[in-house]
């Protein structure tokens, strides 16, 4: 996803003169073309995640587009405090790309995981929260929304789903339509199960969009089947169950997750090692069928 987050910017800076673009001291060569195109529209300030997230408010402020790219923790978790109130506070245009969310980076250890970033972010009022599951999807969806007058966040994963959708932002795919329950998948977790639950009797609703999150179309769903719920999302659980609140209020909903655990990662590896233990294909699926039972 990021090679194209690259190629999309650099498509967009070509007529888009209000662009700028701030670098965590990641990334630098692969744009090195924007870097050498764009001098005055670029700069590399480093590992000074505050003070570059207030300068992209001020860099917003002037009415131009701010891009600020590193990691997922130094991003969110270092300069949460920024994203809050030069950001969400004063409700600044500005896109927030990262990398490295939840386990991308396990061999380095929890200084650089961060599963907590979408919770994070999802409870800062104001701002816009993007998850694609292919460098595609995220072609689209940036394109659709770099401009628009919130702060946006967008999360790149360094593992994609096999088959991108036409997406658009603030609404769902629905992937499946059945009567027994709703299946809510985010992101880049389609490919875990999508290929196991053809033959179950459930809706598959595909987000790619968080916040705003598409209520319209789960209500639509749930009300023509039966009122369970199960949510695959490659983070901490909360922010889709908290959207989900509303609903609680109207059905007798039963709601389960599938989610990044709630503990620090010490068993270093690849990233599919863990992908393979969180989410287990056939444990996934165990647990479905046993909520369809209930």
């Amino acid at each position: 996803m990021r090679k194209q987050f690259v190629k999309t910017l650099e498509g967009l800076f070509l007529k888009e003169k209000k662009l700028f673009l701030l670098l965590g001291d990641i990334g630098v060569f692969g744009f090195r073309n924007i870097f050498r195109k764009y001098p005055d529209r670029c700069l590399n300030i480093g590992v000074m995640e505050q003070s570059s997230i207030s300068f992209a408010a001020g860099l917003s402020k002037t009415n131009m587009i701010p891009v600020y790219h590193t990691i997922a923790p130094f991003m969110v978790e270092r300069a949460y405090e920024q994203l809050k109130i030069d950001f969400g506070y004063q409700k600044l245009r500005g896109n927030f790309v990262s990398v490295g969310g939840s386990y991308d980076y396990t061999a380095l250890g929890p200084t650089h995981h961060c599963p907590a970033d979408i919770n994070l972010i999802s409870n800062i009022p104001n701002f816009q929260v993007i998850v694609p599951g292919t460098s595609s999807e995220f072609n689209q969806l940036f394109k659709q929304t770099y401009q628009n007058y919130f702060p946006k966040y967008f999360r790149l994963s360094s593992t994609e789903n096999s088959e991108s959708y036409n997406v658009e932002f603030g609404k769902a795919n629905q992937v499946q339509k059945g009567k027994k329950a709703t299946v809510i998948i985010c992101g880049p977790t389609l490919n875990f199960v999508k290929s196991s639950l053809k033959n179950l009797d459930v809706n598959i609703l595909y987000y790619t969009t968080v916040i705003p999150f598409d209520i319209k179309i789960l209500e639509k769903n749930i009300k023509n089947s039966e009122k369970k719920i199960i949510i695959i999302e490659p983070f901490y659980s909360g922010a889709l169950l908290n959207e989900l609140s509303i609903l609680q209020n109207k059905y007798p909903l039963l709601i389960s997750s599938v989610s990044v655990p709630r503990k620090f990662i010490n068993g270093y590896g690849f990233k599919k090692n863990l992908d393979d233990n969180f989410f287990n294909t056939k444990k996934i699926l165990k647990l479905i069928k046993i909520i369809l039972d209930k």
